[in-house]
């Protein structure tokens, strides 16, 4: 078993304390790539970081058009977002322009993940519902498909088990990953998620693979790139909402825009789309570490193949590629740091 290389360091002092493993590859449209290391070719569950491909089929398929899905609503149907009020305000209205509710949702309810949001919540003396689940945009988003795909019979019988792999929409679902990742599911490991649809595995070059596609449309049937263009610009319109304060898919994307689309998934996936560039970027930490390794990975990529066009756009990955480690006392007693394994020099496109 080939042992992937260290991608991020966490230093105390003047020392290496200790340091995370992990493949992460960069693609084109064509399949070339561009620059990698580690085992890119073992399948690895990709969780939360392709809804934006899981929502492909709500455009597409012209649900969002009946329903009139806002940017705002798009964006949350590729989120991962924190449960504050704007997140929950507006998966619950993307449920009511499909003529249902929260009842509807089969993602389960927890806490939300915003701290001071749970706070508040428990405050007012209240328990969290499936609105405030971190999956509730996408989820809401597969009742607004779900309800276009019924047609004449009734919307919510149809909807029972909507998460079950063999129901209409995962079916949809389904397909638009494997159209985009060119991956066949039916010979992949095949898991549940956290919020009960399925996971699938997927090496991290078909991942790739996926998100350059998104983000030119390359390879890609015309109504699919359109679908993917739409739900690019809308993340890149609502930024806030597929994260949430103070997380990095939100801060990024409110500073570069169109430029950057990317995706946390859990257990230490990244995914992302570089429309400049023409590129798909997907990475894995061997031990899962998403808040801390991942981040820092995808950040010193961002750095080498996306170019900063003002100061603030330098300074915000040097921020995130280097976050400094403080104590309760707010010493700083470290900091996390990327292996020059996460420095590639991007290969030339193939001619």
């Amino acid at each position: 078993m080939n042992t992937n290389p260290v991608l991020v360091e966490a230093w105390r002092g003047n020392s290496v304390e200790s340091f995370h493993r992990g493949a992460f590859v960069v693609l084109d449209a064509q399949g070339h790539v561009r620059a990698s290391a580690g085992d890119i070719e073992r399948p690895v569950f990709p969780r939360s970081a392709i809804k934006l491909l899981q929502a492909l089929p709500l455009v597409e398929s012209g649900a969002a058009d009946r329903c009139g899905l806002s940017a705002e609503e798009l964006a949350l149907a590729c989120a991962s977002h924190g449960g504050e009020p704007a997140h929950t305000r507006t998966a619950a209205s993307m449920l009511a322009k499909a003529g249902l509710d929260a009842s509807a949702l089969e993602c389960g309810a927890h806490w939300p993940y915003d701290e001071p949001a749970k706070l508040a919540l428990a405050a007012a003396g209240d328990k969290p519902s499936a609105l405030h689940n971190n999956c509730s945009g996408k989820h809401a988003g597969f009742v607004c498909l779900g309800c276009t795909m019924a047609g004449a019979r009734e919307a919510r019988g149809f909807l029972a088990g909507y998460v079950d792999a063999g129901h209409p929409v995962m079916r949809e679902v389904d397909a638009a990953i494997e159209a985009t990742t060119g991956w066949r599911l039916a010979d992949a490991p095949r898991a549940t998620d956290g919020c009960s649809i399925p996971t699938y595995g997927i090496p991290l070059r078909h991942l790739a693979l996926a998100f350059a596609r998104v983000a030119g449309g390359h390879g890609l049937t015309a109504g699919r790139a359109a679908a993917a263009r739409r739900l690019r610009e809308a993340i890149a319109a609502a930024p806030f909402m597929v994260g949430g304060s103070g997380r990095f898919d939100s801060r990024v994307m409110a500073q570069f825009g169109a430029r950057v689309c990317c995706k946390v998934g859990a257990e230490g996936v990244y995914c992302a789309a570089l429309p400049e560039a023409g590129l798909g970027v997907a990475l894995k930490m061997d031990d899962g570490n998403t808040a801390r390794a991942a981040e820092v990975a995808l950040a010193a990529l961002l750095q080498a193949l996306v170019s900063p066009r003002d100061d603030a756009d330098a300074a915000l990955l040097a921020e995130l590629a280097e976050p400094r480690l403080r104590n309760w006392r707010g010493l700083e007693v470290g900091r996390l740091a990327p292996h020059a394994s996460l420095r590639p020099q991007a290969k030339p496109a193939r001619a």
